[in-house]
């Protein structure tokens, strides 16, 4: 994609990726989810940047093409929310809008309540809204084989994925979270064991786009995406009764397996989580996924377009 330049920028004493496109007076920030890397992006970038705004995606600390944390096991979703910042400040961007996929929703919701100046506003894909904390995922009203349990347990995951190459572990879960259900095991099983081996890629991820993601997974490792976002999650972040002004819009697919959260469908059907995001439009695509900004990409892209061009900077 020659569209798309690269570059590093130094955020304290760390090199961070970023692909960028366009150049346009808004900008729009992207922030992946996991297993994924900046290029789950490349889609939205390239029509953003058409549409005449400025795109930018970024691989957090310990993935892609970034450097690693000294100390990956003591890192933190605010540090990544902090990382965000440092990046905005290197690129001399004042404000920006912020799109948030799977676990970017927390750093989208991070920066919305500690630095509400610089967001002119915000889409998260598959997760709403969500802050850090004890109850974040509702992990204690799930099987004891959900995978978010058992991949905060300090080596289990670990041992899990070791069995296989990077390229099979990636591979499984992105079938894993493709699919409608929750991923959990049974007591004598493992997460990676729920995904029989000559499963086929979802029909929207080539091989060779596979190949990136798992090329890169296999640079970086899992040793940061393990600790952010799973085992950091619940992190305190002494934040009390947020609210946040900023215009959002949060697209979520219909059989996107997150909607089988426990509360997570009451919260956005019923709009209480417009008492925190009140000015926040809900899209639902009938048909999609975890994977939504890859499944339907022009969709995405234009529900995207549509809501940067009706907001101000």
């Amino acid at each position: 994609m020659e569209q798309i330049q690269h570059k590093h920028v130094q955020v304290g004493n760390l090199n961070l990726h970023v692909a960028e496109s366009g150049t346009g007076e808004k900008v729009v920030l992207f922030l992946h989810g996991f297993p994924e890397i900046w290029y789950s992006w490349r889609h939205q970038m390239v029509s953003v940047s058409k549409a005449g705004h400025r795109a930018i995606a970024i691989d957090y600390r310990g993935y892609g093409l970034s450097d690693q944390p000294s100390e990956p096991e003591n890192t933190t979703l605010t540090e990544f929310a902090e990382d965000v910042i440092g990046i905005l400040n290197s690129l001399s961007i004042d404000k920006v809008f912020l799109v948030g996929k799977d676990f970017g929703a927390f750093i989208v919701s991070l920066i919305a309540v500690l630095h509400p100046e610089r967001l002119a506003g915000f889409i998260t894909l598959g997760v709403p809204f969500i802050l850090p904390g004890a109850s974040a995922t509702k992990p204690d009203q799930l099987p004891s084989g959900f995978y978010i349990a058992r991949w905060k347990e300090p080596g289990r995951a670990e041992a899990d994925f070791g069995r296989f190459d990077v390229r099979t572990v990636i591979r499984n879960i992105y079938i894993l979270f493709s699919r409608s259900e929750i991923p959990i095991a049974s007591d004598n099983e493992e997460i990676m064991d729920l995904v029989a081996p000559n499963t086929p890629l979802p029909p929207w991820l080539s091989e060779e786009d596979f190949s990136t993601y798992a090329s890169l997974y296999e640079k970086s490792g899992f040793r940061t995406p393990l600790q952010v976002p799973y085992r950091s999650m619940n992190q305190s972040t002494n934040i009390q009764d947020p609210h946040v002004q900023a215009p959002a819009l949060l697209i979520m697919g219909e059989k996107d397996y997150v909607l089988k959260f426990p509360g997570m469908e009451e919260n956005i059907r019923s709009g209480a989580i417009k008492n925190i995001v009140p000015d926040l439009e809900i899209v639902f695509m009938p048909e999609g996924n975890h994977f939504v900004q890859e499944q339907f990409p022009e969709e995405v892209n234009q529900l995207i377009i549509s809501f940067i061009n009706k907001h101000t900077i």
